[in-house]
Formats: structure tokens, sequence, C-alpha cells
């Protein structure tokens, strides 16, 4: 009887300092186990007197109850400690402010190719679109580029095959071809998209997004071309800035002119910026030269029309007063905040 009671006040004890469930797994087994105090009570009911037995009996089941019982209610309580501790790490203060994420924004090219859009869309343009992989006679042919001509060479354009002629096109010209053996004039649309070339420093990348337009009909001439450069040079920099066409060449135009623009720094005036000159180039541009007509079936003595193209990275640094073009596909942080 003296054991029973020493067994009850040895698990009383080890009971109260367990903290952790594989505490009380270690006690039990050490109480109740095959080879646990308890079950050694058990094995001295055959050493005893036989009337002794059942009183022997029935305290060490109740001892194995008890043990049992406590075991059983400690299991509960550390249950709950553990429930409260891990409400309580993940406990939120819904008095306290937000997190607050950061919200992006569009990317300064994309903002300004759809300034543009927007612009050609209000004079009544529609916007086409074509392939990035080209064929040398879209790409070069259609558009009375000569095979002798320094853009047609493997240091300038990104050939896919030299055999078949396929490459990935230098400009958005060749929607245009594409547009107009499709469709009859009049014609006035703008090509956006992406173009490539073998160039890469302060001024140029490999890939860059061009605008290009066309406008097919009868009587235009080079009024009209001016005009509407006027006007987008107005929208887009704002409505104190001016154009100028410089004399120029491109083969798919004549006449062809360069795009100047007047200096938003010095007014026209003349500073860093521009060279001291007080304009900058945008784009380049000119009449539809006939033989490209002739290339889609047009009359060229029944039909005129004028071409531009601009790059709209370089719009971009214009506008914005940006010195390095390598900026823009960086994706730097701290450049694009500023926008």
């Amino acid at each position: 009887m003296d054991e029973i009671e020493r067994t009850l006040e040895e698990f009383e004890h080890e009971i109260e300092n367990a903290d952790n469930l594989e505490a009380i797994k270690v006690i039990r087994v050490k109480y109740l186990g095959k080879k646990g105090k308890v079950t050694a009570l058990m094995r001295h009911l055959k050493d005893l007197p036989k009337e002794e037995k059942p009183i022997f009996g029935q305290k060490v089941n109740k001892l194995k109850n008890s043990i049992e019982e406590i075991l059983e209610k400690k299991h509960e309580e550390i249950i709950f400690k553990e429930k409260e501790s891990k409400f309580e790490k993940e406990r939120l203060d819904v008095t306290l402010p937000g997190a607050r994420k950061t919200l992006g924004h569009r990317h300064l090219i994309s903002r300004v190719l759809q300034e543009i859009e927007d612009v050609f869309l209000t004079l009544g343009y529609e916007i086409v679109e074509g392939p990035e992989i080209e064929t040398e006679y879209y790409n070069f042919d259609a558009l009375n580029t000569p095979e002798w001509h320094p853009a047609r060479d493997l240091h300038d354009t990104f050939y896919i095959s030299t055999k078949d002629g396929t490459l990935l096109r230098s400009h958005t010209s060749p929607v245009q071809v594409r547009t107009m053996k499709k469709s009859k004039p009049p014609i006035k649309i703008i090509a956006p998209g992406k173009v490539y070339r073998k160039d890469y420093d302060v001024t140029h990348l490999p890939m860059f997004h061009q605008v290009e337009g066309l406008v097919v009909g009868k009587g235009i001439s080079v009024a009209h071309l001016k005009g509407t450069l006027d006007y987008f040079v107005r929208s887009i920099f704002g409505p104190g800035r001016k154009t100028r066409l410089v004399p120029s060449f491109f083969p798919f135009t004549e006449p062809s002119f360069e795009v100047y623009v007047s200096c938003g720094i010095c007014g026209g005036k003349g500073c860093k910026s521009c060279g001291f000159t007080g304009w900058l180039e945008i784009m380049g541009a000119g009449m539809v030269d006939p033989n490209v007509f002739e290339e889609v079936g047009y009359d060229p003595e029944e039909w005129t029309g004028f071409a531009f193209g601009m790059g709209v990275e370089r719009i971009a640094m214009l506008k914005y007063n940006v010195d390095d073009i390598r900026l823009f596909p960086r994706n730097d942080v701290r450049f694009l905040e500023q926008f």
C-alpha cells in the first residue's frame, strides 16, 4: 500500500512539471506502459494472500484511473496553452494601419505610345499591325530599297536566314506595303510596333518601338504632310513648339525630309541639349515614291501620298529630357518612379 502511495506522489510531481505533449507521452509510458510502474504493481497480486488481493487490486485500479484522468486533463491543458500561444503570435490588431502595397504604373514607353496613337486616332487614322518576322521583299524590295543599300547588310539587319531572306523587320514600313496590297485607296493608317536593328549606344537600341504613318489619296501634297506633323508636334510637345522639314533621302519617299522640332529647353534659341541649333530631329518623312505605288498596284498618276516614321523612345527622350535611351529597358525603379 505504501508503494501505491509513493507511486502516486511521484506521478503528481512529474506531471506538475510537464510543460509539453512529448513530456506527457514519456510519463504515460513510464506509469501505464507494459513495463510501467502501475503494471509492475499489478504483478504483486500473485504474491498476496487471497483475502488481500481484492483490496489491493481495487487500490491499483483506482491509482490507474487517477493517473489516466490527470494525464488527460494535463494533455488538454497543454493543447489549450499551445493554441493560445499560437493565436497570440498570429493576433492582428485591426486598429493598426494596414500594410501599404506599392501600386505600379504604365511604363513610360507604353504611355508615350498611347499618346501618339491617340493623336492620330483623333485625325481619323486606323491602327494596323504586321508580323515582326519579315521577308526581304516586304522589308526592302517593295520599299524601293536597292540590293546595294547599306541597310540590307548583315552588320545592320538581323537576318534569321539569308538563304530564304527572312529577317527581323528593321522598321514597320512593311505594314504599309501589306496594307496597300490588300486595300484600295484612300488609306489613312499608322503602324506601331517593335523593330530590330544592330545598334546599341546612348541613342540606339537593338529592339525599339516605331510608329509609321501612311496617307494615300487624290491631291495629297507636302502641305498636308507639314500640317499633319505640325498638329502632331503641338499635341505631344505643347502648343508653342514648331516643326521644320529639312531635305534628306529615303529610298521609299521622294521628296524626303528629316523632321525637326524646336528645342523645348531653350525655346529654339540654342543650347547644349540641341547642339546650339535650336532644333531636335524627331523623325523621317516624305511623299511616297511612285515606284512604291507601282509595286503595290497603285497608279502614281492618280494617287499621291505621304509617309512618316518615328521612334517612340526618341519621342519619349525629347519629351521627358532623358539623355540615355538604354534607361528605358533596364526597368530601374529609381528611374521609372520619376514618371
